[in-house]
């Protein structure tokens, strides 16, 4: 939810999906805080980039050489959204993934003891 592009309102959405999966709390509230100020040109990034599969030949690039400011964002707007909603399954179904593995694989070790 951390990704997801509806900013400032990421926790309270994360939290009622907690809810409704009654899903631990306390770890959804740890995981949705990836979009921290350090992180956020990244995530922005990515998402532009994301978006720019979606958008086929319209799609923009942005590049490092470039200023990443608010306007250039604003004008691929729809490209922001549709990258920032794939970054975000995809980086939720890999957390997934990767902590099912870990899970099983901690858990396995520990009950052969």
């Amino acid at each position: 939810m951390g990704i997801f592009p509806v900013w400032g309102f990421q926790m309270i959405i994360a939290l009622a999906v907690s809810f409704i999966f009654r899903l631990n709390k306390m770890l959804v509230i740890i995981a949705a805080n990836v979009s921290i100020p350090p992180m956020i040109p990244i995530i922005i990034y990515l998402s532009h980039l994301c978006g720019a599969l979606w958008m086929g030949e319209h799609g923009q690039r942005i590049t490092f050489d470039q200023e990443l400011t608010v306007d250039s964002v604003m004008n691929n707007l729809v490209q922001y959204i549709a990258g920032a909603v794939t970054l975000a399954v995809v980086a939720g179904l890999l957390g997934g993934t990767i902590t099912y593995i870990l899970l099983k694989t901690f858990r396995r070790t520990s009950a052969g003891r």
